[in-house]
């Protein structure tokens, strides 16, 4: 199947919508903890094309024009010394496309943005210990999983 990467549209608000839901059930998520597709519309389109954005993303379109995957991104600072990093949030291929080099394709364009923006010394991202699929699927492209951070979390206690 052909697909192109390209990035993300306001056009594409309501579909990256309807793939997040998508994105949600495949980390487990149930009925009751999915948002409601206006509430999540809203965010993402505050997210993506807010005052200022929040994040970017790359989205995968296949050829009838339906979205199939993202990788949603934004840039941090600081990274190494005064430079900054893209720091990859998602990563998701719709199930029926994985191992067809998609994936793949969407890191070697994240790669490519950071390498074009003056100032950005690396990319960086997580996986779930318990997603060994990602893991594997980052070890094929020849990454090594880094052990020098400790992630932290804590709710802020809003939606």
């Amino acid at each position: 199947m052909t697909v192109t990467i390209r990035p993300a549209e306001k056009r594409d608000v309501p579909a990256v919508a309807e793939l997040i839901e998508e994105i949600e059930r495949f980390y487990g998520a149930s009925d009751t903890d999915i948002q409601p597709i206006e509430e999540r519309r809203l965010q993402v389109e505050e997210a993506l094309f807010g005052a200022p954005p929040l994040a970017s993303a790359l989205l995968v379109e296949d050829e009838t024009g339906d979205i199939v995957g993202l990788a949603a991104y934004s840039f941090l600072w600081p990274a190494a010394g005064s430079s900054h990093s893209l720091f990859l949030k998602e990563l998701y291929v719709r199930d029926t496309l994985r191992r067809q080099g998609i994936g793949a394709r969407l890191m070697d364009e994240l790669r490519a943005l950071a390498a074009a923006r003056p100032g950005c010394s690396r990319v960086e991202w997580m996986a779930d210990r318990d997603n060994p699929g990602a893991r594997t699927f980052y070890e094929s492209l020849g990454f090594n999983e880094s052990d020098g951070k400790i992630v932290y979390r804590v709710d802020s206690g809003t939606a």
